[in-house]
């Protein structure tokens, strides 16, 4: 009896211990103000030549609310665990939740970890870790274009890709994230660190005596990364693949192709991806050097694709203890066949400023412009994008 009574208080202190070691943090966003954009071009279309005036959200940074946990396994093991859904507070129609992210994974101290869910693509990861604009939503990136509509703002995009919808995971320039997706990521080793994924959305076939294949989107990515001092250096790749051969194959004489992504679900392309950026902290300021690459094939056809590719340089400082500044500047190129849209060239800048009353929250202003050569194309595309945003950030 006093054997058993000793084994229940080791056991009892053990799962004290356990339960302990485990932690589970809330975070999020929350983002709200005053958004105005005005978009003019040649087309016919009402969309070209749009103002639009709100209240809005997510300007400087997409509205979020997440749950993260670690729980040590001991040895230098652990296992972690992230669900991540986006917030709209201005919009009361809005559905309840929008998945972000949601995965769960193990780590190993010194080797590295893994992780299999919803998460974000290796491009956007590099792009976040050293975008001077910080991934904001407004115009005037040219690595980093973003929908207007799918964060709070209003107008066309002026961009040869179709404007990617709110959740669903892409922008013009790169698609964010990917679900079904298995990423692992090295420590860093002399400062190099090497992280990769793998995305396997599987098939759905079709209940019929043919049972043909309808859905099946895959891909990779790779991403390496290097520290020395103020200086980091980035590259990175996605190759995403989606293939649907029923119901009807995309005509390539009247369809752009789609956007890949298994949210919004792209027919039978090879999307390609590249990014590469390097930052170097001079102290007074922070630099920023950005390139980005994306040519999106047909597999049905492959003389018929969109591409599109950008560089942007910009700078980063604190002008004062409480007022942050940037500016950037970026130009590129963008082809589409299939619609008889020729080549144009584009240009984009923005600047901005925090006012932080606080670690937590901060007063802002965004002003930023995107511009597209002319062309002959008579699908309504938008040819200049301009956007201005004031409003406060609290962070939690």
């Amino acid at each position: 009896m006093k054997k058993s009574l000793l084994a229940l208080a080791a056991m009892t202190a053990f799962a004290g211990a356990a339960q302990a070691q485990s932690s589970v943090t809330v975070y999020g966003v929350m983002d709200v103000g005053y958004i105005n954009d005005k978009s003019t071009g040649s087309g016919a279309v009402a969309s070209t030549n749009a103002t639009a005036s709100q209240f809005g959200q997510s300007a400087e940074q997409t509205s979020r609310l997440g749950f993260k946990g670690t729980e040590d396994l001991g040895g230098g093991k652990s296992a972690f665990f992230t669900i991540e859904t986006g917030l709209q507070p201005n919009n009361a129609t809005a559905s309840a939740f929008n998945n972000r992210q949601s995965f769960v994974g193990l780590k190993s101290n010194g080797l590295g970890q893994a992780s299999i869910g919803t998460q974000y693509t290796t491009v956007f990861q590099a792009l976040a870790a050293s975008d001077v604009g910080q991934t904001n939503n407004m115009p005037g990136s040219a690595v980093y274009p973003v929908n207007p509509n799918g964060n709070g703002n209003s107008g066309a995009a002026p961009f040869a890709y179709s404007a990617a919808t709110a959740g669903s995971g892409t922008s013009d320039g790169m698609t964010v994230r990917v679900s079904n997706t298995l990423q692992a990521q090295s420590d860093s080793f002399a400062g190099f660190t090497l992280g990769g994924m793998y995305v396997q959305n599987g098939s759905t076939t079709t209940p019929s005596t043919t049972g043909a294949t309808t859905n099946n989107y895959t891909g990779w990515g790779l991403k390496l990364d290097y520290t020395w001092n103020k200086l980091y250096v980035v590259l990175a790749n996605n190759a995403l693949r989606s293939y649907n051969p029923s119901p009807a194959v995309v005509s390539v004489a009247t369809s752009s192709p789609a956007i890949w992504g298994p949210a919004s679900g792209g027919s039978n392309t090879q999307d390609n991806q590249q990014y590469a950026a390097a930052t170097y902290d001079f102290g007074i300021l922070k630099a920023y050097l950005q390139y980005v690459n994306r040519k999106d094939t047909s597999t049905v056809d492959t003389s018929y694709f969109a591409k599109r590719s950008a560089q942007q340089i910009g700078v980063r400082s604190y002008i004062t203890p409480t007022i942050e500044g940037w500016a950037n500047w970026g130009n590129g190129k963008e082809t589409a066949f299939g619609q008889s849209q020729p080549s144009a060239n584009f240009t984009a800048w923005q600047a901005g400023l925090n006012y932080y009353l606080s670690k937590r929250t901060n007063l802002y202003g965004i002003y930023g412009a995107n511009n597209l050569s002319s062309s002959s194309s008579t699908t309504g595309l938008a040819l200049n994008n301009t956007g201005f945003a004031v409003g406060v950030r609290h962070t939690f």
